[in-house]
């Protein structure tokens, strides 16, 4: 015997075991599939790197135009004409906030005298910043408030033998058009201006509304300086005849003191840029 243990009637050869057709067929399928799968992919991944390689394409387009209008905005070019008078303009409306004090109010003004002697007018006070409308007489600030006066800056001098006190009110104006039109609008009245400012312990102490004898103002540019003059000892305008002030040297110090407040509020810079990047285009 040989040892098989299968049934009777077999002989000991294994029988073959035949492939399914239809198993054949469904592994095929599959495969054309997963083939189809990755071709559709590929086309897929090809159009997702065109459109990205063309949206790239105009993101850097854009940026190098941007860049270019960017160099050709600001590179050094030389100011025009108006530019440079927008300059002067901005540099003479900021100097009432951006300069110092002793610029605006100098502790000296120098004046002339009799005989044409050089003197000089002593600051003895500053006054707080004020409204116009409290800082002025109420013709003169009403006028100015309809015309956007943003703020009055005042200061109060005597002359060099402390005879003479003058108060200097400088009205700031949003800009010289609207000093313009308020100016036009002011009546010719020197009874009233600015109104005084009284330190105590100097010899402006008696100076009061009642003490002054004249008012005017001048401008300059966006500014309106004013002036009010008077005499330490007190005395009213009631108490002065006419023709003693029209003799006097009070109001031709007052006049020059303001004016010259007035000239270095206006004057034009000593430097006008010439390229917008500074002096080199």
């Amino acid at each position: 015997m040989d040892g098989s243990t299968g049934p009777p009637g077999t002989s000991g050869r294994r029988a073959r075991v035949r492939a399914w057709p239809a198993a054949g067929r469904d592994r095929l399928a599959v495969e054309r599939a997963e083939l189809e799968a990755l071709e559709r992919g590929v086309r897929l991944r090809a159009v997702f790197l065109v459109l990205m390689g063309i949206i790239l394409a105009i993101a850097a387009s854009n940026v190098l135009a941007g860049t270019v209008g960017l160099f050709r905005e600001t590179r050094a070019r030389p100011l025009t004409a108006a530019e440079q008078a927008r300059y002067i303009q901005d540099d003479i409306a900021r100097r009432w906030h951006t300069w110092p004090a002793d610029m605006i109010f100098p502790t000296e003004v120098r004046y002339l005298g009799l005989g044409r002697a050089q003197q000089y007018a002593r600051r003895v006070g500053l006054a707080p910043e004020t409204s116009c409308g409290a800082g002025l007489d109420a013709p003169v600030g009403s006028v100015l408030a309809e015309h956007g006066c943003r703020t009055l800056l005042r200061a109060t001098y005597t002359d060099q033998t402390s005879t003479f006190v003058f108060t200097v009110g400088i009205a700031v104006l949003p800009d010289e058009e609207r000093r313009i039109a308020a100016t036009g609008q002011l009546a010719v009245d020197d009874r009233v201006g600015v109104r005084p400012v009284a330190f105590r312990g100097t010899a402006s102490e008696s100076f009061g509304a009642a003490q002054r004898q004249r008012n005017g103002w001048v401008a300059a540019g966006p500014y309106l300086v004013f002036s009010t003059a008077g005499y330490a000892d007190g005395r009213t305008r009631q108490a002065i005849p006419p023709e003693e002030i029209l003799h006097s040297e009070l109001w031709p110090t007052a006049q020059s003191i303001t004016g010259h407040i007035a000239r270095a509020l206006g004057d034009e810079p000593s430097a006008v840029p010439q390229c917008t990047q500074g002096n080199v285009c």
